[in-house]
C-alpha cells in the first residue's frame, strides 16, 4: 500500500525481517533503502556483527533507514535490548533523496511495531556508539 504523501510502498519483506529481528533475534541490524518508489531490505546484519559493522554498512553519500538491536547490561547486571530506528541522511546526499526519505520516514516507521528509540543522523558523529548507549540507558 503506497503512502499518499510520498507515493511510497513498503515491501512485506521489510516487516517480516523486522519481526524476525525483534522476536527471534535473527539479525543485529537491518538496512533499508528506497528503490523504485518502494522501501526494500538492502542488508541484514548477522547476530554476531557489531555496531561498527553496522555503521560501516551505511553508504557515505546516500540516505537509508535502519534498525539496530542494541544489547547492553544494566547497572543492576540485567541483560537488556533496545531497538533503534535510524534515519541516515548524509549532508552530501542528493537533495531529492533527502526529501523522499524525510517525507516517507514516519509512515515507514509506523510499519515497524516495536521501535523504542529514534535517531536522525547527517554524519557518523550524530549516531556514535556513545550516543546510542546513552539513549538506551
Amino acid at each position: 500500500m503506497a503512502n499518499a504523501a510520498s507515493g511510497m510502498a513498503v515491501r512485506d519483506e521489510c516487516k517480516l525481517k523486522f519481526l524476525e529481528l525483534k522476536a527471534k533475534r535473527n539479525y543485529r541490524f537491518i538496512i533499508f533503502k528506497i528503490e523504485q518508489q518502494e522501501v526494500v531490505v538492502e542488508k541484514l546484519g548477522r547476530p554476531d556483527e557489531t555496531y561498527e559493522d553496522f555503521t560501516g554498512s551505511l553508504p557515505a553519500d546516500e540516505c537509508r533507514y535502519a534498525v539496530f538491536d542494541f544489547d547492553f547490561i544494566t547497572d543492576e547486571n540485567c541483560q537488556k535490548s533496545k531497538i533503534f530506528f535510524i534515519a541516515w541522511s548524509p549532508d552530501i546526499s542528493k537533495v531529492r533523496s533527502k526529501m523522499v526519505y524525510a517525507s516517507s520516514k514516519d509512515r515507514f516507521k509506523r510499519e515497524l511495531d516495536g521501535i523504542q528509540f529514534e535517531l536522525q543522523a547527517t554524519d557518523p558523529s550524530e549516531m556514535s556508539f556513545d550516543i546510542v548507549k546513552a539513549r538506551a540507558f
